[in-house]
């Protein structure tokens, strides 16, 4: 049976003064005016986050972000234009991180579809040095939470649909044998048990014989 497995926990980085915070600032090709990226360059780094790298929001991004295992991303998009967060979000789907938008874009739509997208934090207000780390900080606070509730639903879905799996064995073994819904429950933990594998297992392998 093809199981669903939860994403592998992200552990937070540690503060900056513990070790170098590795950052990805991602440029919106499409901004005629580009958004302060030095502006943003300089309070990462007066904030002591000196690991920072720049690039565009363009068909390398993937392969940038898999050389470079960023801890967190961050764009520059002045109009928080659509296909540059979504080609971001698409690019990091494999890898979870947190992601922080700097525009100057304020339209309610434009941030409710940015989150929806995959936006850690939307930053209207621009950049201020002395802010950097709080709105990092906020940023990866969200993010482990978002990955927290993800991994206990992913784990609630997959128990529902081991329980699914465990009645309808039960329900063949009670119309083929003409046993008990407990009987055919002795059965199953019987087997699993002779065999060495889960009851989820074994009732798997009475509906691949009898469903």
């Amino acid at each position: 049976m093809n199981r669903r497995t939860s994403p592998p926990p992200v552990s937070p980085p540690p503060a900056a003064g513990s070790r170098t915070l590795s950052i990805l600032l991602v440029r919106d090709p499409h901004d005629a005016d580009p958004l302060n990226v030095e502006t943003i360059r300089a309070g990462l780094a007066q904030a002591g986050f000196t690991t920072v790298q720049t690039v565009d929001a363009d068909l390398r991004l993937p392969d940038v972000i898999a050389a470079t295992l960023p801890d967190l991303v961050i764009i520059a998009s002045e109009s928080a234009a659509r296909d540059t967060i979504e080609h971001v979000c698409v690019s990091t789907q494999h890898a979870p991180r947190p992601i922080v938008l700097f525009t100057d874009n304020d339209d309610a739509l434009r941030i409710k579809a940015a989150l929806s997208a995959g936006i850690t934090a939307y930053i209207v207000d621009g950049l201020r040095a002395e802010r950097v780390k709080t709105v990092l900080d906020v940023a990866y606070a969200r993010f482990e939470l978002d990955q927290q509730l993800r991994a206990e639903l992913d784990a609630t879905k997959l128990k529902l649909a081991e329980r699914k799996t465990v009645e309808r064995a039960k329900g063949l073994l009670m119309e083929s044998r003409g046993i008990t819904e407990d009987d055919a429950y002795k059965r199953l933990r019987s087997m699993a048990m002779e065999r060495g594998i889960k009851l989820v297992e074994a009732a798997q392998r009475v509906i691949d014989v009898m469903g």
